[in-house]
């Protein structure tokens, strides 16, 4: 059984684009449908899609997205909020990041939603992830 599902969402898209890869899978759960939903909106990663998987396990697919000269679009991309040690934010506190080149995830009551749009709604909430 595995403890943390975000974090290894993102140990993988991250080896995945070390090693320039087109694909990747990460395991299934709702919250990581709905970081890969604002990585999507925020161009960082092409496409995905949930596959149905063996014994109703389900998988998701990831499709990387590279610039002209094959380096990833993600630069640097950090689990924040950890099992052990929650990270809460109020909307003021996460207008930006990275001078507004760098996004930061977060789970709210309106669901998980980039700052941005948490800002411009003015609810805080669990800070899930930074990407730059």
């Amino acid at each position: 059984m595995m403890n943390d599902m975000i974090a290894d969402a993102l140990t993988r898209i991250r080896n995945a684009a070390l090693r320039k890869l087109d694909v990747t899978t990460l395991l299934h759960s709702k919250t990581v449908v709905g970081v890969l939903n604002v990585l999507q909106a925020k161009e960082y990663i092409t496409g995905f899609k949930v596959i149905d998987g063996q014994n109703n396990k389900k998988t998701i697919q990831v499709e990387l997205k590279y610039d002209d000269n094959e380096k990833s679009v993600i630069n640097e991309i950090t689990r924040v909020s950890k099992p052990g040690r929650r990270v809460y934010k109020n909307f003021s506190d996460i207008k930006m990041f990275k001078n507004g080149y760098g996004t930061i995830i977060v789970s709210t009551n309106k669901g998980v939603i980039a700052n941005d749009e948490a800002y411009a709604a003015k609810v805080g909430g669990e800070v899930l992830c930074t990407v730059w």
